[in-house]
């Protein structure tokens, strides 16, 4: 008999990226508190397992942001908070189909929810922000383009450290310190561009830039709050026959943290968009490019929290500038971004912030 394992959802968002994505909360990658350091210092070799992770964390960084953007360009007039809704509805029905895939039963997943009830309130936090972030991020994509967006949200280094420092007295390293100065200098830089950033008819860059820095402060937030308080979780019920225990109970917490998330996402549409779904129903003006990114945002997010065991610090930071940059070429190839020489300057600091906060051989210093 096989038990899901216990599993504490780490954060990104994200994301934001991560989030994730919802119970990993990476994505988007909601999912920078919660991932075990494996990498000992000095960093050894990447294995091939490594490398397929980080692959697969780059590309669906970088596809999210894409897809995302050119769902929301072009005057799109589906409700976000349908979006969200749709996300969080395809995680939760994959997520139950797989858990019935792998052995499991309603039976299973009903005791696990009644055994777990109280985890309901918590979860309460870190699903609204995560919420939250996702409709930040169609405001801040459909103002911002793809390459710009994928700079400004890596604040969420700096707002992670700072309530890191703020609410659980951690220390950062200096080359840490050094590393959110560069961060600072580089998202200056990547603004300073000649023609806004890309800004288009209707867009409005400093909604895109508030609503990002949003993301970020939200996703700080969530990273720390998740590592303080969501830690300890007691084992699911019996799944009979479960192959696959330690996926398995990842499934079960997915279930609950998407129907945490439907919940509060009901409610808020309910309350601010009442009108419009009474007028034209929640799916008006949803089109097969909103169809492709809410999928893609949710099947992506379940798909890294996933993997996120395999993946150390250092193999996302790779994975974050590796899609900082994908994203900044896919950006002018597919929609006609132009990057100046001072967004190239900007992303260049920015990368190397990412790589130096997420360094493992400098940690014989703290203040």
């Amino acid at each position: 008999m096989c038990r899901p394992e216990k599993r504490s959802p780490s954060v990104d968002l994200e994301d934001s990226e991560g989030l994730e994505s919802s119970a990993m909360l990476n994505k988007s990658d909601l999912n920078l508190a919660g991932s075990a350091k494996k990498a000992e210092a000095g960093g050894a070799a990447i294995s091939k397992t490594g490398l397929k992770v980080l692959a697969l964390l780059a590309i669906q960084n970088c596809v999210k942001n894409l897809v995302m953007r050119s769902a929301v360009s072009g005057g799109a007039k589906f409700l976000y908070s349908a979006a969200v809704i749709g996300t969080e509805g395809t995680k939760c029905a994959c997520s139950v189909a797989y858990v019935l895939a792998t052995g499991g039963s309603p039976t299973s997943i009903y005791r696990y929810l009644k055994a777990e009830w109280r985890k309901f309130a918590l979860l309460a936090v870190p699903a609204g922000i995560y919420n939250f972030q996702q409709t930040q991020e169609y405001i801040a994509l459909s103002n911002l383009n793809a390459a710009l967006f994928s700079v400004l949200v890596q604040t969420k280094l700096l707002t992670t450290a700072i309530f890191s420092a703020a609410l659980m007295g951690k220390k950062l390293r200096k080359a840490q310190v050094i590393s959110l100065l560069l961060l600072t200098t580089g998202v200056m830089l990547a603004q300073l561009t000649k023609d806004r950033g890309g800004e288009k008819e209707g867009e409005n860059q400093l909604t895109g830039v508030l609503a990002t820095l949003g993301i970020a402060l939200s996703s700080g937030f969530a990273a720390v709050y998740t590592e303080k308080v969501i830690k300890a979780q007691r084992p699911a019920p019996e799944a009979n026959g479960a192959t696959s225990p330690r996926e398995t109970g990842l499934a079960y917490t997915q279930i609950q943290l998407a129907m945490t998330s439907l919940v509060i996402e009901g409610a808020w549409a309910a309350m601010t968009d009442s009108a419009n779904i009474l007028e034209h129903g929640l799916w008006y003006g949803f089109d097969y490019k909103a169809m492709i990114s809410v999928g893609n945002s949710a099947m992506g997010g379940l798909t890294v929290a996933a993997v996120l065991k395999f993946a150390d610090a250092v193999l996302k930071g790779y994975a974050t500038a590796i899609s900082v940059l994908l994203t900044g070429v896919l950006s002018m190839v597919l929609f006609g971004t132009e990057l100046s020489v001072e967004y190239a300057l900007g992303m260049t600091n920015v990368l190397a912030a990412v790589f130096l906060y997420n360094a493992q051989d400098l940690e014989k210093h703290a203040w």
